[in-house]
């Protein structure tokens, strides 16, 4: 299969390297030299226009920092250039409007297109070990599936065009409060004169259990190895996590839906990021106590 990937990010660089790896052609574009010289070396064919890149391919790929970006680059540079026969994949993590409107638009043009955004970081990406959560008809789920299929270990379909953006948001809405909760625990019991490592022990394997504490221990020499043994480098910036916040808070907004512990992790992290720390690993979180 013959397939164009726009955005070659932390992310997309390695998800496009999956593609190589599993024998597709794969066109890159990005807007960095870097990026591209990265994408050429794992195989790839690259472009210094969008436009080009997506002539003669069978599905084009997008990796993008926000809901602005990925409209504007469907809208300028793929729709109605990429065959008309291309399955469309949006990968990035934007508003759930935004991925309705752009399948909208994709599909009144004679697309099948999905929403697909990821979880799993960077290391999951080079991996090829994302979860994708997909929004689009059956149809079009079903041609994105092999593409989707070599870059991640589950493929998801969440439901009809925007419910794999719900799906992200409210996933890590909820992946911000478990972090912000281990944290405040963990540091908890060290100041009440609990050993962390046991506190880590009991909970790990009690009521407590969650993937926070158990696979990503947001506090150095505990627990499994996390981006808090390499002083919080690496993993899934604060930033990112910011950014999923404020998606969450907008979608939660709109559909006039509580979410009290949702907008108190969104504040701490906007705290957080503010103080000059959105480089960190999100699990950085814990220096606040």
């Amino acid at each position: 299969m013959k397939i164009a990937f726009i955005g070659l990010g932390n992310m997309g660089g390695g998800m496009a390297a999956n593609l190589v790896k599993a024998g597709h052609e794969v066109n890159a574009f990005d807007l960095s030299e870097d990026a591209l010289a990265v994408a050429k070396g794992s195989g790839c064919e690259t472009f210094s226009d969008a436009r080009d890149a997506v002539q003669g391919v069978d599905a084009v790929v997008t990796m993008l920092p926000n809901g602005g970006i990925v409209k504007s680059v469907y809208t300028d540079n793929v729709i109605g250039h990429a065959p008309e026969g291309a399955v469309l994949l949006d990968c990035s993590t934007i508003d759930v409007t935004t991925a309705k409107e752009v399948t909208a638009a994709a599909e009144s043009a004679g697309y099948d297109m999905v929403d697909a955004p990821v979880s799993g970081g960077i290391a999951a990406a080079n991996g090829g070990t994302l979860t994708f959560m997909v929004g689009g008809t059956d149809k079009a789920f079903n041609r994105a599936e092999e593409v989707l299929n070599p870059m991640g270990k589950a493929v998801i379909h969440a439901g009809d065009a925007g419910a794999g953006q719900t799906a992200k948001i409210c996933n890590n809405m909820l992946l911000a409060i478990h972090m912000i909760g281990t944290a405040e625990a963990m540091k908890m019991a060290e100041k009440l004169g609990l050993d962390p490592q046991k506190f880590y022990e009991i909970s790990s394997q009690s009521s407590g259990y969650n993937w926070s504490l158990n696979d990503y221990t947001p506090m150095p020499g505990v627990g499994k190895q996390s981006p808090a043994d390499n002083d919080y480098k690496g993993g899934f910036a604060t930033a990112l996590m910011l950014k999923d916040l404020r998606l969450a808070m907008e979608a939660a907004e709109t559909a006039d839906a509580a979410v009290p512990l949702g907008a108190r992790a969104a504040s701490l992290y906007e705290d957080f990021a503010g103080a000059g720390n959105g480089g960190l690993d999100f699990s950085a979180i814990i220096k606040t106590y």
